[in-house]
This record gives C-alpha cells, sequence and structure tokens, in this order.
C-alpha cells in the first residue's frame, strides 16, 4: 500500500478531512442537535464528515466499530479513522496520577503500568492515547500537576521514555501509540494558573523544559501534542521556531503532530491571529499536521493555497505523516484492530491488572511523617475509619478514562478486607469539598475514634480539585479538615492521617499536629487495598517525592534544584535582613524533592571518590554505605546529587543525576556505588551550546535532595 499514491488521489478537501479531529459524537447521525449545533458553529456541515481523519471521546468497542463502519461506507478513500483517547493512569484498571506513580522512583513499574493501561485500551478500540504528559513543573498551585512526574528534568526524561515504551512497544497487538504532550513548557504557566502565559529564556527551555520532550521522541514516540500556552510571545501551535524549527528539523521528528482542543481558534483570543484564515496560515506554517476541535484547515487552506501563503506540497506532507501512522498500526488492511467487547470485558479490572494497580499505589506512597504510630499492629481489635476519602470509590483521580468509582476498593473495604475479625467503624466527619464548611458529623467521628485501637483519618482533596483547569491560590487544607483532626486527637491520639491529592499541599500545620501521615495522591482502583496493607505493615512506604511540598503556598514556584543566588539565605530559621529570603516563613519547602520516610531508617556513611580528578572522557565513581539501623526490610531510593562550582552559567545548588534502589534487610549495609562522566555534567552555557566545562564539582549521596554530606573532584 502505497501513501503517496493515496494522496495523489485525493482531493483538496479530502486532505483536510484527515488533518480534521472533532469529538465522535459528531459522527452518530442520531445525535440530533447535540452534534449539528457545534458543528454548525464551527461552520461545517454533514458533508464535512464523510473523511474525517480521527476522532475523540468515544465510548467503547462497540461504538468504535459503529463509528468505523459508517465512516468506511461514506469515505470515498475508504482511509480508516483513528480513535484517540485520554489514556493517562489507566483506561478502566486506574493505577496512581502520574505525580503520584513517579514517587515510585521506578521507570519499569511506570512502563508496566502503561502497558497494562494500552492491553485494555486496545480492546476498547483506542488507537492512540494522549500521553505521557512531559511537562516539568515547579508550581503546584497548577491543576495538571496530576499529570507531570515533577520538578526534575533527568528523572521526567526516564518517566517519559518509559511510559512510550509501555503505551507503543512494536505497535503490534495490544499496544496504542503514544502521543506526549504539550509542547513546549506548558508546566511553566505564570502563577500555576492554567492557559496562562509562559515566558522564559531559551536557556532555561532548552536546560530543564525540553528534555522530557526529547526523550519522548528519541523513544520513538509516533505523536506530539502542541500546548495551550504562548511561549516567547507566540502560542505553541504557531510558534514555527518551535515546531518546524526544534522538533521537526533539530531533532528530526517525523511523526504526527496535533492541537490541544481548539487551540488554533484560540489565537485569536491570543491575538495573533486576525481571524481563522490567519490561524489557519500560522498553524500550518509552524508545522501542524492535526487540528483537533476546530475547521480552520477546511474552511480556510484551500484559499490560503491560492494566496501563496501555504503550498499544497506542506499539505500532503502532512497528510502522508497522518496515513504513515495508520499504515504502521495495520488499520487498512484491519481498521478495527483489537477493538473487542468480550475481550475489553474480561481484562476490566481483572486480577492481574488490580495485582498491578494495588503494587503501584503501594510503591509510589510517600511516608511523610511518622511519630512511632505505624504501622499498625494487625491485631488490633477495634478500627476507626475517618474522613471524608473513607467510604468512596472517588479516589481514581482526575483524567480516569473508563474507570469506575464503583469498582474502586475504598479505604473502609480495603481495612475490613485485611483484618477480618476486627470491629472497623466508619465516620465521615465533614465533606471532603473545597467550599466545605459543615461541622455537624465531627461529633460521630469523635465518638468512632475514641476507644479504638487505631484510627485512621482521610484528609486531602478531592479527585476533582487537580488536573486541567483546576488550579488554587491556597494549597493548605480546608479549615474544617483541621477542625476535624483537632476533635479526633483530642479523642484519640494513636491517629494516622491518610493523605489524598493530585498535587502536593502546603501542610505545615498538618505536619506540626498529626502523629504520622501517609500521602497516597489519587491512588486508583486498588486505592483502600494499598493504603490498609501500608497502614497495617503488610508493605513497608518506599515512595520519595519528585516535586517539593511547600511549607506556604507563597513560596511557589519552589523548587530543589535552584540557583544560589548572589545574597542566598544561610538560616532558614531568622529573620535576615538583605538575603534572598521572605520576612515571614522560610526558603525551603516543607519536604524536599526525594523525600520519604520508610518504617526502618537508613544510615549513610563513608561517602568517598575513586579519584579526585575526572580525565576528560574518562570516569570516576562515587560510592557510599546505606545501613538499615531499624529491625525490619525496607527499600531505599539512594541519590546521586553533583553541583557545578563555578561555570559560564550559573549553576543550580544541586542537580540529580542518578539513583539506585536497594532492598535491606534489617542491620544490613550495602555499598551502592554511581559511575559519573562527563556528559553527566554538560550544561547549555550562554552560546546554547551544551557541553562541559573544566572546574571543580561536589558530590552528595542520600536519601533526598537535603543531603549536606560531599565530596569533592575536578574536571580536567
Amino acid at each position: 500500500m502505497n501513501v503517496k499514491k493515496i494522496v495523489e488521489k485525493m482531493t483538496l478537501k479530502e486532505k483536510l478531512q484527515q488533518l480534521t479531529q472533532l469529538n465522535a459524537g459528531f459522527l452518530d447521525k442520531n445525535a440530533g442537535t447535540e452534534a449539528t449545533g457545534p458543528l454548525s458553529s464551527m461552520g461545517l456541515t454533514s458533508q464535512d464528515l464523510n473523511g474525517i481523519g480521527s476522532v475523540l471521546n468515544f465510548q467503547g468497542p462497540d461504538n468504535v466499530k459503529a463509528i468505523q463502519r459508517q465512516h468506511l461506507e461514506d469515505d470515498t478513500n475508504k482511509i480508516p479513522m483513528l480513535f484517540m483517547m485520554d489514556v493517562i493512569h489507566g483506561c478502566r484498571t486506574i493505577y496512581p496520577v502520574p505525580i503520584g506513580l513517579s514517587a515510585s522512583f521506578d521507570p519499569q513499574l511506570v512502563k508496566d503500568c502503561c502497558a497494562m493501561a494500552a492491553k485494555e485500551a486496545a480492546a476498547e478500540g483506542i488507537n492512540v492515547t494522549f500521553a505521557p504528559m512531559a511537562d516539568l513543573v515547579r508550581d503546584a498551585r497548577w491543576g495538571r500537576v496530576m499529570e507531570s512526574t515533577g520538578e526534575d528534568p533527568y528523572l521526567n526524561c526516564l518517566y517519559s521514555r518509559a511510559a512510550v515504551e509501555g503505551f507503543q512497544g512494536d505497535l503490534k497487538k495490544g499496544k496504542v501509540a503514544a502521543c506526549v504532550k504539550h509542547y513546549a513548557a506548558y508546566g511553566a504557566a505564570e502563577a500555576g494558573r492554567d492557559y496562562n502565559t509562559v515566558d522564559m529564556s531559551e536557556r532555561t527551555l532548552r536546560e530543564y523544559y525540553l528534555p522530557a520532550y526529547k526523550a519522548a521522541v528519541d523513544a520513538g514516540v509516533e505523536m506530539v501534542m502542541t500546548s495551550f500556552n504562548v511561549l516567547d510571545g507566540v502560542p505553541a501551535a504557531a510558534n514555527k521556531k518551535l515546531v518546524d524549527g526544534i522538533l521537526r528539523k533539530e531533532w528530526k521528528f517525523g511523526g504526527v503532530v496535533i492541537s490541544d482542543y481548539n487551540s488554533f481558534r484560540e489565537m485569536i483570543t491570543h491575538g495573533v491571529a486576525e481571524n481563522e484564515h490567519d490561524a489557519a496560515c500560522l498553524a500550518v506554517n509552524a508545522g501542524n499536521d492535526i487540528e483537533m476541535m476546530s475547521a480552520t484547515y477546511i474552511g480556510h487552506i484551500e484559499s490560503l493555497i491560492k494566496e501563496g501563503k501555504v503550498s499544497l506540497k506542506q499539505i500532503d506532507k502532512a497528510v502522508e505523516r497522518v496515513l504513515k501512522l495508520k499504515k504502521k498500526m495495520g488499520m487498512f488492511s484491519d481498521p478495527y484492530l483489537d477493538a473487542d467487547k468480550a475481550l475489553a470485558d474480561s481484562l476490566d479490572c481483572c486480577k492481574e491488572h488490580r495485582d498491578l494497580a494495588r503494587k503501584a499505589a503501594e510503591k509510589c506512597a510517600v511516608l511523610l511523617k511518622n511519630d512511632g504510630v505505624l504501622p499498625f499492629s494487625t491485631e488490633v481489635k477495634k478500627v476507626a475509619v475517618i474522613g471524608p476519602f473513607a467510604n468512596t470509590g472517588e479516589i481514581l483521580g482526575n483524567w480516569r478514562c473508563y474507570g469506575k468509582h464503583e469498582q474502586t476498593v475504598t479505604v473502609l473495604a480495603g481495612v475490613k478486607n485485611l483484618l477480618g475479625g476486627a470491629e472497623v467503624v466508619y465516620a465521615e466527619g465533614v465533606s471532603g469539598e473545597l467550599t466545605a464548611s459543615d461541622e455537624s458529623g465531627i461529633a460521630a467521628a469523635v465518638k468512632a475514634a475514641k476507644g479504638a485501637d487505631a484510627v485512621i483519618l482521610t484528609l486531602g482533596e478531592p479527585q476533582g480539585d487537580s488536573g486541567e483547569g483546576n488550579s488554587k491560590l491556597d494549597l493548605e487544607l480546608p479549615a474544617v479538615q483541621y477542625k476535624l483532626l483537632d476533635e479526633v486527637l483530642k479523642a484519640n491520639k494513636n491517629t494516622a492521617v491518610l493523605l489524598f491529592s493530585g498535587r502536593p499541599l502546603a501542610i505545615k500545620r498538618l505536619s506540626e499536629t498529626a502523629p504520622a501521615i501517609l500521602e497516597v495522591w489519587q491512588p486508583g482502583t486498588e486505592g483502600g487495598s494499598a493504603a490498609a496493607n501500608l497502614l497495617f505493615g503488610k508493605a513497608v512506604p518506599s515512595g520519595k517525592l519528585t516535586m517539593s511540598f511547600p511549607a506556604k503556598t507563597g513560596q511557589c514556584p519552589v523548587y530543589y534544584n535552584h540557583y544560589n543566588t548572589g545574597r542566598p539565605r544561610m538560616n532558614d530559621d531568622v529573620r535576615v535582613a538583605y538575603t534572598s529570603s521572605y520576612i515571614d516563613g522560610p526558603n525551603k519547602p516543607l519536604y524536599p524533592f526525594g523525600y520519604g520516610l520508610s518504617y526502618t531508617a537508613f544510615g549513610y556513611s563513608d561517602l568517598k571518590l575513586s579519584s579526585s580528578v575526572l580525565q576528560s572522557g574518562g570516569t570516576v565513581t562515587a560510592s557510599v554505605k546505606v545501613k538499615n539501623k531499624g529491625s525490619v526490610a525496607g527499600e531505599e531510593t539512594v541519590q546521586l546529587y553533583i553541583r557545578d562550582l563555578f561555570g559560564s552559567a550559573v549553576r543550580p545548588v544541586k542537580e540529580l543525576k542518578g539513583f539506585k534502589k536497594v532492598m535491606l534487610a534489617a542491620g544490613e549495609e550495602k555499598e551502592v556505588s554511581f559511575e559519573i562522566n562527563e556528559d553527566m555534567l554538560a550544561f547549555y552555557g550562554p552560546d546554547l551550546v551544551k557541553k562541559a566545562e573544566k572546574g571543580d564539582f561536589k558530590v552528595f549521596i542520600g536519601g533526598d535532595s537535603e543531603c549536606a554530606d560531599s565530596v569533592s573532584f575536578r574536571l580536567v
């Protein structure tokens, strides 16, 4: 099957239809005004739909087959449609939101989870997932933090690559094409406000924000989605330097570029296009292929070609890229691919998938505080499970695809399933809603807590309070949740807080009050089972934060790999004049990047280097001894950080350059080593050339980004 020959036979309108993506409901001939109203507002007629190249937002394999079957009857060229969906952290079986999953520090686990999601998605008839999101994020106010993997470019690269490999594989049976998003720097929206302006130097862009997208491209990702934001004053979808320059020419990306939802028409609102005619011109010339949920191509490309502002060759190339993907996926020989209701139903929260989802939820939970309360004994006679997230399946997280709340193991159910004979009582106490103020249920919660051998108090934010469009001014818990906490603690000090969130929260007050805090994020289908196993010692927490938790919201953006400034604050505990600091609080986050406790304690000693000199082209080995000083086995994520002391451009105070996970029995000690090479020291200088510069470097190895012990070497 020759793609170029197909394109040669197509009319211009048919080509433009291939480059248009609409909601699947528009193609449902029984939808009535639900579809025809929006269709008309976009300037489309029913005849424009016959050759549409792809759809999004559909429901199940039977729906997919019906739409594809009707499309193939109507389309003169018999070119199958692509079906695309946001499969972000699971399809039917939901695993933790990406910011949570990233806390596992386990790229293989990410790959396994994405492969599971792909298997379910393919059976549902999904061909492409709008994932992974590779946006680096430093501001927890941004709602889409939940889709990110945090604030570190090195770690984000590993996860981006793992997700692409998990979703796509060889694009054979049980796989879907991946679409990395949002290109580029969407996670740097000013003030953490979604869709807001992004403005940064090209050096910062290349050093921190672009690497994870590049990692996805290098891993063979089939599609790239441009972002909503402006960058350097130009919306990403209109940014020729970004798309045609860096992505296409510099990185040699030959796959499909797709817009985000209606972003071509939003160029008019941004103020760079006077009308849809201008928007279509900007989009094509920037290097976009498919436009999502707008019809500027169909409406205006023909006149743009006549005006000489767009060439037919550009359109042909874009259509060829789309058809090549369809050919690669095997859609011309089998337009339905893996869509199979019986298969989809058999995979739906099956034991194998539930087991992986539970493992992921256990591995990503981060123990933030523990004053000896956890783990609870499994011999307890009475347990109180309290709070707004204790008895609900709505702990899946946003962008949960086809996940169902009723299939979710709640915390209450998880505890009951684990303990069997124990008495387990429940009280909601208060609502979890952001504006909740009703305290009438607190008395029942206090009654439940009194006399209990263990109290599990669920606090945090609802699953719908993070995700797209859900930016926050205040990252603290609502006052009514603190009222519940205070009253429950008066009744029973043997209380552990189970914290649910889709982002880091500013929980300084909670950290000062609660005896124990276990962050479980939005944990997914097996969230309750995982929580119970962790709280009662059947699993040992090992998660580490991939994004700093601020002490106060006003610190945002706060991140570990910051610059030192010319007037650094040396004492974070006191007010110091004329330093880079706040007069009413600390610079440091409450919990730093890489932080996470265990039910045991780990000690680091004997940090050393194989040589104090690194020859250009050579290596040095850094090593440290890690000992389990506690009485239970545990897994530690040993983290390697490097600081470049002097450079042609200012360098961060620390940068993560490697990590290793080590399992240690009680009392066991192991030596952990890392090889350091010149490439690990390279950075973008003022000339935007990436290279390592000779000079002095410090090496830190420890359990989080605030590890202090260091050794030094010199690159010559």
